[in-house]
């Protein structure tokens, strides 16, 4: 067995010192830390927080300590059982993190435990000791870990089976909100740190929706006998880990719902998608996982093209089960699938890389982006979405919603996940053919393989819904009388940000007038034909001006004021706007409500 022991050691310096006892070895141990976190790819080098190390014998006598490698020490020592004690500096407050403050305590496994080379199937302890500092006294824990001997706020000793399920236990430490609540007879627990305001029966409630839906989905009973969703609220930030008994949210404290009623805003609802992908995810990625996953090797990458399997059809799925479950309504529905096609539709790289590629690559340019990124590659989450989209509608007209793609994703779990085996490279391509025919081969050809948009338009007009691209800059007051788009609005081809004295350019998109005319990302405009720009004014400009004219920008490189020669274009293409078709024929309506019913 090996044990390890959290201290809070010095919250104003952000440390906690972390024991790691390892008996039965002989010559000495070297321990290992993981360079990432399942879920997140990409190699975080979770050592690089270590600040202070040292090896001790059962007596408490030092011994010879040697970094080996950028995560990696060795012991040589002729006792029997060692101690690797160390102190970490914890102050990334995101979910894949470890965070410490005189408010609160938050830690994942993989940025505290380093692991004895020599025991990588021993089972674990862990003892979470209770702050000694006054300031800490109330503090209570909240974590998913099986306990063994702990006190009433939760401090003492936990267990897991062995070290990867000590890794994917996160913990929150501090004062907050806790609501308890069974779902099919599991219980479950939704704990709020952070200030707030929000009512949170309302949230568990909702919450409780989210999970039986899922639940019933894939199956009773669930597999798991407990889970926690471990949330905090803040200023700024926004995100989800997954793990196997509980979740780590951070959003808002705005998102939260107000006690009165109020009907449920778009903060709200946003919030509840994000809880509804990160409780999918406890059966499709956690469980129905990779086979390149199997096991996770946690010091070095590891490549699926399959990533988009697991993370766009869980992007899909998030809002899926808000509709199914009564959270969100279908216009709002629409509203959200049409937001998430034009984030897709607004990347040129898209037609740069594939959807196969994004996910082989994750690892070095999704989780690193840069202002060449939109240009150069695509999201696994986002394209991966809209791709599954896509084929359940694909899959739904081919048999007349008797079969969908929520029969091939609870395919995959029984085939794989429900019996821990990893999904080949292949595994959900050939499900996908098995229960809906060989005629989807070219479908994950160009849609998967290749660069091409799926033929969502076309798609959409079978289930009786109406898709129109507009412009990507904003549109005017009043569209035309045929709806179609009233006059294309010009565009100068960069993603903007507010800047101080102007527009900044954060990305020069491809083929567009800046990159024409020699612009870079980083440049910032302040002139447009000698007039002052900002964010606000750039349409205003622009709108006196006709596709083909030349105009000059001013922009500041540096500290070095440059102009440059655009010929504007008009806007492509690229906001999706979906509505239900008022003329649409019997059957497309019976589509289209086997699908947003079913």
């Amino acid at each position: 067995m090996i044990e390890y022991t959290v201290r809070i050691a010095d919250v104003n310096r952000h440390l906690f010192e972390v024991d790691c006892c390892v008996g039965g070895i002989s010559g000495g141990e070297i321990f290992e830390f993981p360079s990432w976190i399942p879920g997140s790819y990409l190699l975080r080098e979770y050592a690089r927080h270590v600040v202070g190390a040292q090896a001790l014998d059962p007596q408490g006598r030092p011994q010879p300590l040697e970094k080996i490698a950028h995560n990696a020490w060795r012991c040589r020592s002729d006792a029997d059982a060692l101690t690797l004690r160390l102190l970490v500096y914890a102050l990334d407050p995101s979910v894949r993190g470890a965070y410490l403050d005189a408010r609160r305590g938050y830690f994942n496994g993989p940025c505290l435990f380093a692991r004895p080379r020599s025991k990588p199937d021993s089972s674990v302890r862990l003892r979470l000791e209770a702050p000694r500092h006054a300031g800490q006294r109330r503090w209570s824990v909240a974590t998913a870990m099986t306990p063994v001997d702990t006190n009433a706020r939760g401090f003492g000793v936990y267990e897991a089976r062995d070290y990867d399920e000590l890794l994917d236990h996160p913990f929150e430490i501090g004062e907050f909100d806790r609501v308890e609540f069974a779902v099919h007879g599991v219980p479950h627990s939704l704990v709020v740190a952070g200030s707030h305001d929000g009512d949170l029966e309302r949230v568990a409630a909702d919450i409780q929706r989210l999970c039986s839906i899922q639940i019933r989905f894939f199956g009773e009973p669930p597999p798991f006998d407990r889970y926690v969703f471990l949330c905090v609220t803040a200023s700024s930030g926004y995100g989800g880990l997954e793990h196997r008994y509980s979740s780590s949210l951070m959003f808002h404290r705005d998102d939260l719902p107000r006690h009165g009623g109020e009907p449920a805003t778009q903060r709200y609802l946003k919030m509840l998608s994000l809880a509804s992908h990160e409780y999918f995810h406890t059966w499709h990625v956690k469980r129905t996982r990779p086979a390149a996953f199997v096991p996770y090797r946690l010091d070095e990458r590891n490549h699926t093209r399959a990533l988009w399997v697991f993370e766009g059809i869980t992007s899909y799925y998030q809002d899926r089960f808000l509709l199914r479950s009564g959270l969100l309504e279908q216009q709002d529905y629409l509203r959200r699938l049409s937001e998430i096609v034009s984030s897709v539709w607004r990347v040129p790289g898209r037609q740069m890389q594939s959807l196969a590629d994004s996910s082989f690559d994750a690892w070095d340019k999704l989780y690193k982006p840069d202002a060449n990124s939109p240009n150069a590659g695509v999201s696994y989450y986002s394209k991966g979405a809209i791709v599954a989209l896509a084929l359940d509608l694909e899959i739904r007209l081919r048999h007349d919603s008797r079969t969908s793609l929520d029969t091939v994703v609870q395919a995959l779990w029984r085939e794989f996940g429900a019996k821990d085996i990893g999904v080949p490279e292949d595994g959900f391509e050939r499900l996908a053919r098995e229960f809906a025919g060989d005629e989807l081969a070219e479908f994950f050809q160009y849609a998967i393989r290749g660069t091409q948009d799926p033929p969502l338009r076309d798609l959409f007009a079978q289930f009786g819904i109406d898709m129109q691209l507009e412009p990507t800059a904003p549109m005017p007051a009043e569209p035309s009388a045929s709806g179609s788009v009233a006059a294309a609005r010009l565009w100068i081809g960069v993603m903007p940000k507010r800047a101080a004295d102007g527009v900044e350019c954060v990305t020069v998109l491809s083929d567009g007038p800046a990159q024409e005319a020699g612009m870079n990302p980083g440049d910032v405009i302040v002139a447009l034909a000698r007039r002052k720009v900002s964010c606000d004014n750039l349409d205003g400009l622009l709108s006196r001006y006709g596709a083909g004219d030349r105009v000059m920008v001013s922009a500041f490189r540096g500290d070095e004021l440059l102009d440059f020669q655009l010929t504007l274009q008009a806007a492509p293409l690229r906001y999706c706007h979906l509505q239900f078709e008022h003329s649409a024929t019997a059957a497309q309506i019976a589509r289209r409500d086997g699908w947003l019913q079913g």
